[in-house]
C-alpha cells in the first residue's frame, strides 16, 4: 500500500486582523504545498517539530519516520513494534519521540541517536491518544482516571488551565477532568454517537471545547455553562478529527466521508 502525506496550505484567504472578521469577498480555497509518499500501510499520527523542519508519522505497520518538509526527503525510519503506533510525538526539550501502540505500551526513543530510553507497559488495550504534560527524566503514572463505558478515543488539555483535561469517548460522551481528582467534574452529553475527537479553543477570554462523532457531526460547547451552544452538519460520514487553527478563527472537520471542512469559528459556518 503506497501511503501519501500531504502539507495543505490555505491560499485566496482574505482576514481582517483589525476587526477579527472574514470580509466574505474571497473565497478560501486549499492548495497541496507539499506530499511525502512511500510503499508502506495507513497513517495513524502526525506531529510537527517546533523547531525543526521536521514531521512525525507514525504507522499502522508499526514504524515511525522521520520526514523533512523543506526537502522533501525521509531523514529517518525505525520499526517500533509488530503493531500499529497509534500516536507518536516529539519532546524537543528532551530530543525524544514518544510513541504509544496497539501492544499496550509506551516507548520512548532519543531521535538523534535512535536510543530506546524506556519501555512500559501502559495499558490492557490499545492506546489510542497520548499527550504529555511537564515530562521531565522520570516517567511514572501520575494517576489513572475511570469513569468512561467505552473506549477512550483522545484526551486533550486545556490551554488556559494545564490541570484540567477532556477526555473523548466512544460511550458518545465528553468527560472534563482534573489532573488531582479520580473523578472527573462534569460530563457533556449530546452525541447520539461515539465521540472520536476534542479540541480546546477560545474565543475571546471564553473557553470551548470542539468534538467530532460517529454521528457525522461536530459540537462546540461551552465549557463555562457546559451545554453545546452549536451543530456542526455537513459530512456525511464518521467526523474522525477536528482542530482550531491557533490564530485564525478557522474550524477543521475531517471525515470518513473523504472531505475536510473548513469553518468559521465566530459564525459557525
Amino acid at each position: 500500500m503506497r501511503i501519501i502525506l500531504e502539507i495543505i496550505g490555505l491560499t485566496h484567504f482574505r482576514f481582517n486582523f483589525a476587526t477579527d472578521k472574514f470580509d466574505g469577498k474571497q473565497p478560501l480555497s486549499l492548495t497541496i504545498e507539499k506530499e511525502f509518499a512511500q510503499n508502506s500501510e495507513r497513517v495513524k499520527s502526525v506531529d510537527q517539530h517546533p523547531t525543526e523542519p521536521w514531521i512525525l508519522v507514525s504507522l499502522y505497520s508499526g514504524t515511525v519516520c522521520i520526514w523533512n518538509y523543506q526537502s522533501q526527503t525521509m531523514e529517518k525510519s525505525f520499526k517500533v513494534t509488530e503493531s500499529p503506533v497509534r500516536s507518536a510525538k516529539f519532546i524537543a526539550r528532551e530530543n525524544w519521540i514518544v510513541t504509544a501502540s496497539d501492544d499496550k505500551y509506551i516507548r520512548v526513543y532519543n531521535y538523534d541517536t535512535m536510543e530506546k530510553i524506556k519501555e512500559y507497559e501502559a495499558h490492557t488495550d490499545f492506546i489510542r491518544s497520548y499527550k504529555a504534560l511537564g515530562l521531565g527524566e522520570g516517567l511514572v503514572m501520575y494517576s489513572d482516571f475511570e469513569g468512561h463505558s467505552h473506549y477512550v478515543m483522545q484526551v486533550a488539555f486545556n490551554p488556559k488551565d494545564t490541570n484540567t483535561f477532556a477526555s473523548a469517548s466512544l460511550d458518545g460522551t465528553i468527560k472534563i477532568w482534573n489532573i488531582g481528582s479520580p473523578t472527573a467534574e462534569f460530563t457533556l452529553d449530546g452525541h447520539s454517537k461515539g465521540v472520536n475527537c476534542i479540541d480546546y479553543f477560545s474565543c475571546g477570554d471564553k473557553p470551548y471545547l470542539l468534538s467530532g462523532s460517529d454521528d457525522f457531526t461536530a459540537k462546540v460547547w461551552d465549557i463555562e455553562t457546559k451545554s453545546c451552544v452549536q451543530t456542526l452538519e455537513g459530512h456525511e460520514h464518521n467526523v474522525t478529527a477536528v482542530c482550531v487553527h491557533a490564530e485564525l478563527p478557522i474550524i477543521i472537520t475531517v471525515s470518513e466521508d473523504g472531505n475536510v471542512h473548513i469553518w468559521n469559528a465566530t459564525t459557525f459556518r
